[in-house]
């Protein structure tokens, strides 16, 4: 499926929507380059889930978890991740495989562990339609 949003308010509005109708267990591949509103898109997530608090990008903490929702999120942002091994420090797999929903930014680099299925949000910018648009394609992906 893919959308276009003009402005940050619509990005915003599509994960609040995509929050809305989420699953626990499910697996949220967030991909764009630094800038293109992953974390707006996370912010309306975190509000279709009933998540009160302010939301932010995990950049230095690698996850953040909000319990406050009608279940738990959890944000992980894996830029500055060094090795894979460091999401077992942080015990990834009861986050991915958990009653909780997962959105991972730059998940390119831990591909290898990913759930088999895994619902990919591609956020793209093309300033040649204006400064804020936004192409948003939303794909499930299998992996081996």
């Amino acid at each position: 499926m893919v959308y276009e949003t003009q402005r940050p308010e619509e990005t915003y509005r599509l994960g609040e929507a995509m929050g809305q109708e989420a699953c626990p267990g499910t697996v949220y591949c967030l991909e764009g380059d630094l800038g293109v509103g992953k974390t707006v898109f996370t912010q309306g997530f975190a509000k279709g889930l009933g998540v009160g608090g302010p939301v932010n990008s995990p950049t230095f903490t690698i996850l953040q978890q909000y319990e406050d929702g009608r279940m738990p999120l959890y944000h992980f942002d894996v830029y500055r991740i060094g090795d894979v091994e460091e999401m077992e420090e942080i015990g990834y797999e009861d986050c991915f495989y958990g009653e909780g929903v997962c959105l991972v930014e730059w998940p390119s680099l831990i591909r290898e562990i990913l759930p088999e299925r895994t619902l990919w949000v591609t956020i793209e910018k093309d300033v040649e339609k204006g400064f804020d648009y936004r192409r948003i394609t939303v794909e499930e992906r299998k992996h081996p």
